[in-house]
């Protein structure tokens, strides 16, 4: 008898178990925001020892000391943003570059911000080998934005800030969203800031716990 063969993890089915016990079980409704979710292979932008638990039912350790959201998390951000195809996006926080796929697939345009470079780097090297080449990088300071490419129709935010970010106020365009957790732990809270005639409207959505936003408008280092 031939010896035990090595069988890879059917990562495809647990995405999509995934997709129908974690993300429309909780209410995550949006058809496109579903579908990309069948679609980016989570385990991509994890270590390869953490890869078998890439669909599991919670965030992940990443590189130097980040983290990769929940997929429920990463659903639910993305969903309340409410992206269109001629969208462009601001994403404060590139990370692993899991949820920038996200939003490349659903917008136009994709720029993100990360502080850390080398976090960056792969990212870049993660997106490229899926083809996307609808984004475009940045290191830097992420709560000073994008001032020569604002105003953006939808910014996502993916580290918790003291407080709505002002300048990433200021980039927002009429009638664009931006989704951001506010707070200090344990008291952090997903917030959609809707902006219209130059008037914001901040929606609490879900308690939630994320590394803090680092940089001149957000925590001290």
């Amino acid at each position: 008898m031939q010896a035990d063969t090595f069988l890879a993890p059917d990562f495809r089915t647990r995405r999509h178990r995934m997709v129908l016990e974690q993300l429309e079980a909780r209410g995550i409704s949006s058809v496109r925001v579903l579908e990309v979710m069948r679609e980016v292979e989570r385990e991509r932008f994890v270590s390869a020892n953490l890869a078998d638990e890439a669909y599991d039912d919670r965030a992940l350790p990443s590189d130097l000391g980040q983290t990769i959201s929940q997929p429920f998390i990463v659903a639910l951000m993305t969903e309340a943003l409410a992206i269109e195809p001629c969208n462009r996006v601001l994403e404060i926080g590139t990370g692993t570059g899991y949820q920038t796929a996200i939003l490349a697939k659903l917008s136009r345009q994709v720029f993100t911000i990360e502080r850390l470079e080398e976090l960056s780097t792969t990212a870049r090297q993660r997106l490229v080998a899926l083809g996307l080449q609808n984004v475009s990088f940045r290191v830097g300071d992420g709560t000073l934005g994008w001032p020569e490419a604002a105003p953006f129709d939808r910014i996502l935010v993916t580290a918790a800030a003291p407080q709505i970010v002002p300048t990433l106020l200021d980039q927002l365009a009429n009638g664009g969203r931006m989704v951001l957790p506010v707070g200090e732990e344990p008291a952090q809270r997903l917030t959609l800031v809707e902006r219209f005639r130059g008037k914001t409207i901040e929606r609490p959505l879900v308690g939630v716990r994320f590394v803090r936003l680092i940089g001149a408008e957000g925590f001290a280092e």
